[in-house]
């Protein structure tokens, strides 16, 4: 018994999917318990069967070149601290404001009184 890989496509512009991985004894069973594991209800509008013994596969040392760019694993939080950072200066900013305008307000009131 072989080992298939299955992955599905729905219908559109969508990417072929992982759906699991099934054992036949050759490919035209692999279809046939495919099509009845994977596309029973309409999962799909095309699927690919592959021989696992078929899959070339990248190993640890492979891929390690890449495992040191922190840069694209990016998942957003400096952006949002840079955001809140920002947020609250401004806050800070209109609530230096309203303290100006709260003071000038009073200074004119004393003016007003003192004139009178």
């Amino acid at each position: 018994m072989k080992t298939y890989e299955v992955f599905i496509k729905k219908s559109g512009k969508d990417e072929f999917r992982h759906a699991g991985a099934l054992a036949a004894p050759d490919p035209a069973m692999a279809r046939m318990y495919a099509r009845e594991a994977y596309l029973r209800r309409a999962e799909g509008a095309e699927f690919w069967l592959v021989d696992r013994a078929d899959l070339i596969l990248g190993d640890e040392d492979f891929v390690a070149p890449n495992a040191d760019k922190p840069h694209r694993h990016n998942d957003g939080s400096s952006v949002a601290a840079r955001r809140k950072r920002l947020r609250l200066e401004e806050q800070r900013v209109d609530e230096q404001r309203v303290e100006e305008q709260r003071q000038e307000q009073q200074r004119q009131e004393q003016d007003q009184e003192a004139a009178r």
